[in-house]
């Protein structure tokens, strides 16, 4: 790698580390009680009004670090199946992962719900990960049949449109109850997570995506073709299990926190790349997470306080900003094929 090169990727992560924190501290200081940073950290430490404490250290802190790992889960989760795929436009959102693990987080909700039951953290991540699997195994058994990247996206796509069916189908026959809490969390939002839920978060996103990085050797042998992956020694049942089974895993994650987050899995990796100038796992992974945490702390700012006291749903903001930049993909792959 060139001094050029090394230079433009450090002032990339650079620039993405300082925009994380800004966004960061702004989730802090904003909202329907504007603070100034000073009353923000006296919050925190305990030295300011308990009132402050509340409103920073229980609702905006972990509202803040959940918008900035989720996001990072989900360009992560993308950026591995755009790899799996070899197309730029694969993701969590577009190919009903997310909406099958909605079914199924919705199921779960309607069933504790009914019967009184709580359902903790890890029945909703593992609900959450079930209908990812779900979705995924359906792909890829279409997949076997379809052999145009395109129809298969297409058919991902109607995945996704069957799974929001039947959960909005489900919702119709539930409790008034159920449809209010359920409701609520089918739009996405980061709001009403907890410092207990944020702990759960990191444990899962982080251990996954550093296993995600773990893979980014056999990721770069992998995306120079199957027959130079496999000269290279790498295990392609085994790489191909693993990339399912961790953007599965990060993807649940997100819905069963945070409801169905459009984008952010095809935008941000794109968006890096481009900006990197580079598709190297080992540079774009961390870089995605990164990326993805920026995006979705800038998201869910606009969000709170665009037509604040209404708060608007993180899905409708990301697909503001996440879809112009799919179709910004899909026409430079377009050029690409042409120009070959």
């Amino acid at each position: 790698m060139n001094k050029k090169c090394a230079l433009r990727r450090s002032i990339c992560f650079a620039s993405l580390l300082i925009l994380a924190a800004v966004f960061f501290v702004l989730e802090l200081v904003s909202g329907s009680t504007d603070m100034s940073a000073s009353e923000v950290f006296s919050a925190l430490t305990g030295s300011g009004s308990s009132a402050a404490h509340t409103i920073v250290a229980e609702i905006r802190l972990p509202r803040a670090i959940a918008a900035a790992l989720l996001g990072g889960a989900l360009s992560v989760s993308g950026f591995l199946l755009q790899s799996f795929f070899n197309n730029p436009i694969a993701g969590p959102y577009v190919l009903g992962i997310s909406s099958g693990a909605k079914l199924t987080v919705a199921l779960a909700m309607m069933f504790a719900l009914k019967n009184g039951i709580m359902l903790n953290s890890a029945a909703m991540v593992g609900a959450a990960f079930a209908g990812s699997l779900t979705s995924m195994g359906a792909i890829l058994l279409l997949s076997g049949k379809v052999k145009n990247m395109a129809q298969l996206i297409i058919a991902g796509v109607m995945i996704g449109y069957i799974c929001s069916a039947v959960t909005e189908l489900a919702v119709t026959f539930a409790d008034d109850a159920n449809i209010v809490n359920l409701h609520n969390w089918s739009m996405g939002s980061f709001s009403g997570i907890s410092m207990d839920n944020v702990k759960v978060i990191a444990i899962i996103v982080l251990a996954a995506s550093a296993a995600s990085f773990m893979l980014s050797k056999p990721m770069s042998a992998y995306q120079l073709g199957e027959n130079y992956a496999k000269n290279m020694g790498v295990d392609l049942k085994l790489l191909r299990l693993c990339l399912i089974l961790l953007s599965s895993i990060l993807s649940a994650c997100v819905t069963a926190f945070a409801g169905p987050v459009s984008f952010v899995g095809i935008a941000v990796p794109h968006i890096v790349k481009n900006a990197f100038g580079t598709a190297k796992p080992i540079v774009i992974i961390p870089a995605s997470f990164i990326g993805g945490a920026v995006f979705c702390l800038i998201c869910d700012l606009i969000a709170r306080m665009l037509f604040a006291p209404i708060e608007l749903s993180i899905s409708t903001i990301t697909a503001v900003f996440g879809a112009p930049i799919v179709i910004a993909a899909m026409l430079s792959r377009r050029e690409q094929k042409r120009g070959v």
